[in-house]
């Protein structure tokens, strides 16, 4: 049976290897993204989004990698950061509710962080707003139930084009592989994988959970 999901923000990176995937397996698949990214199914200005009648999955995957030391954070660099991962969630969210309350049982995934179980210098505020977004996929979990799961994907350093600065060199590539206790930095089609599987009916008894795609950095 085809369902029906929209990626926000899937041009790029985890996004686009899960639409690849989603649309692999015959699902239909709408991309969002901001005005100038012509890779997405609708450009939008971020205050529109286009309505939808019934839904079987949401994802939120924009993000933000803002790491400086905390004492050369300002409260607009919090105030940005939380904008986009926590608020713009909950604006999606909010918008296609009604459509996902019209499936039969609906996923919603959002993007956590590594960051926000695991200490690391310089990340104060990308852990701050990825912490948020733990507590918001928990009362939401809890809200939504039974009509409606929700849960997050908290990946580690992942090769992307948000995480392309952080890993511009074999040297940085391979300092940071050697952190993971599987030895690699992650790909979009690992996270990309885990975000599948939890918007399918496989993930049927999993709500209000944090799922780490991380190499183990988290816990070993």
């Amino acid at each position: 049976m085809t369902k029906q999901y929209v990626l926000i923000g899937g041009s790029s990176g985890i996004g686009l290897a899960l639409a690849k995937q989603l649309q692999a397996n015959g699902d239909q698949v709408t991309t969002i993204c901001r005005n100038g990214d012509h890779s997405c199914d609708m450009q939008v200005e971020t205050p529109d989004l286009p309505s939808a009648e019934i839904l079987d999955g949401l994802v939120y995957l924009p993000g933000t990698i803002n790491l400086k030391p905390f004492s050369q954070l300002s409260t607009q660099d919090f105030t940005q950061d939380f904008q986009l991962n926590v608020l713009g969630a909950v604006k999606a969210i909010q918008h296609f509710l009604p459509a996902l309350n019209a499936g039969v049982q609906s996923s919603i995934v959002l993007m956590s962080s590594v960051a926000a179980s695991r200490g690391f210098p310089f990340h104060a505020s990308v852990s701050s707003s990825k912490g948020a977004i733990i507590g918001l996929m928990r009362a939401l979990a809890a809200e939504l139930a039974p009509k409606i799961r929700v849960n997050a994907v908290a990946p580690s350093l992942t090769e992307t084009p948000l995480s392309a600065p952080l890993i511009d060199s074999e040297q940085k590539k391979a300092t940071a592989a050697k952190k993971h206790p599987l030895g690699r930095i992650g790909t979009p089609e690992d996270v990309a994988n885990m975000i599948a599987y939890l918007l399918s009916d496989q993930s049927s008894w999993i709500t209000g959970q944090v799922l780490g795609v991380d190499g183990g950095i988290s816990t070993l």
